[in-house]
């Protein structure tokens, strides 16, 4: 049930577009092409086993992570401060 000037359903359809936005941009960073045999960060060998698994893959299991705990500490905000910020 929408309320005021919003049809019904609207809520739902922003939820949709938000969703589909979020998947397309982690589509987007999935890695590309020919996995390397060596990490292009610290050049250690990526075991086979690695490279099968994921294609394109580029970096080693920890370089890897350590770019995966860069990405999510830097993604890491307040959202409902943010909102209350824009309400006042």
């Amino acid at each position: 049930m929408a309320g005021g000037w919003a049809r019904d359903g609207a809520v739902q359809d922003q939820i949709d577009a938000s969703v589909e936005d979020a998947v397309e941009l982690a589509r987007s960073q999935l890695p590309k092409g020919e996995s390397l045999s060596h990490c292009e960060e610290c050049g250690t060998d990526i075991p086979q086993a690695r490279r099968e698994a994921v294609p394109g893959v580029r970096l080693c299991i920890n370089c890897q992570s350590e770019l995966d705990e860069q990405r999510s500490n830097s993604n890491n905000f307040n959202r409902r401060a943010s909102k209350d910020s824009q309400l006042r």
